[in-house]
């Protein structure tokens, strides 16, 4: 008998899902629903959208081409509003029934609002979706000045592709440094230095108290008393799970929806991926890790053996223009062993943590040189004892961690 397998969400999650069903299941209906107008896209690289740098075909990732080619019915601008799961039906906002076999949710997170009075106001903005930002794109035409609240690595980023249309950037950040996931102490002063001298200006370990308007435009108050004029307003306060579905199904939530090591909920026959989930009392809010525990899932559905082991949270990108990698334990209070080397002049950084002689995690900084290897001996927990001491050296050859 033909198996239904429904999707609510089309991101990383869902797509790497309805991918892996087709590939053990030929002849499996595969259903993916999604309030969104456009086919499966890159959100990190919305930023590049938004200065203009990445045109849209180049943000989508699967066209709506992929999904015919792999007999996946997409519908787009079509949200699943109710699921009756003991009778296995779904219903959409538009009126329709759908009946399934398999049920996974991946419908992803939203961007958290953190509550500041004001936020509500015109010209105050989140960036998430392709809407978000062709919004913010159409304010910033008629902007000089931009205050981003927070300093993570997607409000950076669209900080920075906003400054390259020509405003002005004040960054506003909780934590006395930068990027607080991803950098320690002196990474993080090393990259602000790099972006103070590239324009930005930053107020760090700073809370913002209420937003308000100002003559044609807004004012950020500070809690220190200190307020910030802008056109603009980007609060980058990262994302919270879309958890109005799985709540209605009255699945077990906690920091995300509970899963197993199948990604299995509490219910038969409805799985969840992404963003929405956590796993053995860990949130991820990783590309990497929704694109794993997507492939897991669908594995699963599919029938095949499956086991989600986590993921080593690793991140490697470019943040204004500079290369950046971080992954696994970085120890940003300084607890740990660590080898360390700096150079102020190429504006470099790369510390690796270590433990019982095994690399537990890493930052690398304006220098990407080893990445791949150093990740490798963090999955297999590689013995570095005979090499320890020349590890932080600048012409060490990474190669011989493999």
């Amino acid at each position: 008998m033909m198996t239904t397998y429904l999707i609510v969400g089309n991101g990383v999650a869902g797509n790497t899902a309805a991918e892996t069903i087709r590939k053990y299941d030929a002849a499996g209906e595969i259903l993916i629903f999604t309030k969104e107008k456009y086919p499966f896209y890159y959100i990190p690289g919305l930023p590049e959208y938004l200065s203009g740098e990445r045109p849209l075909p180049r943000l989508i990732i699967h066209d709506e081409k992929w999904y015919g080619d792999n007999r996946i019915k997409l519908n787009l601008e079509t949200e699943i509003t109710r699921i009756d799961a003991p009778r296995k039906q779904a219903f959409t906002s538009g009126g329709e029934t759908c009946s399934y076999n398999k049920l996974l949710l991946a419908t992803g997170g939203n961007s958290f609002v953190p509550p500041i009075k004001g936020a509500d106001l015109p010209g105050v903005f989140t960036l998430r979706t392709i809407g978000d930002a062709d919004a913010l794109r159409e304010k910033a035409a008629q902007s000089k000045r931009l205050a981003l609240i927070g300093g993570g690595l997607l409000g950076l980023e669209a900080g920075n592709g906003l400054r390259k249309l020509g405003l002005e950037v004040e960054v506003i950040e909780f934590f006395p440094r930068l990027l607080p996931r991803q950098m320690d102490i002196p990474g993080a002063a090393l990259l602000q230095q790099q972006m103070e001298e590239m324009g930005f200006h930053f107020h760090l370990g700073a809370t913002t108290r209420e937003i308000g308007r100002q003559n044609d435009g807004l004012r950020v108050h500070l809690e220190s008393g200190a307020a910030i004029d802008a056109d603009l307003v980007l609060i980058s306060a990262g994302t919270r799970p879309d958890l109005t579905l799985a709540r209605s199904l009255g699945l077990e939530i906690d920091k995300g929806v509970k899963v197993d090591d199948t990604l299995k909920t509490g219910l038969d026959d409805i799985y969840a991926a992404g963003d929405l989930i956590e796993h053995q009392g860990r949130y991820y809010g990783l590309w990497t890790a929704a694109a794993e525990q997507g492939r897991v899932a669908g594995l699963a559905m599919a029938g095949q053996p499956a086991r989600y082991a986590g993921t080593v949270p690793s991140n490697i990108l470019k943040v204004v223009g500079i290369d950046l990698m971080a992954a696994g334990e970085i120890d940003p209070e300084g607890r740990l062993e660590a080898l360390v080397s700096k150079d102020e002049v190429q504006k470099t950084y790369r510390k690796l943590v270590v433990q019982d002689n095994v690399i537990i995690g890493v930052i690398l900084l304006g220098d990407l040189r080893g990445s791949t290897e150093i990740l490798n001996a963090i999955k297999k927990k590689t013995d570095i004892s005979p090499f320890k001491s020349e590890l932080a050296s600048g012409t060490f050859d990474f190669a011989r961690l493999r």
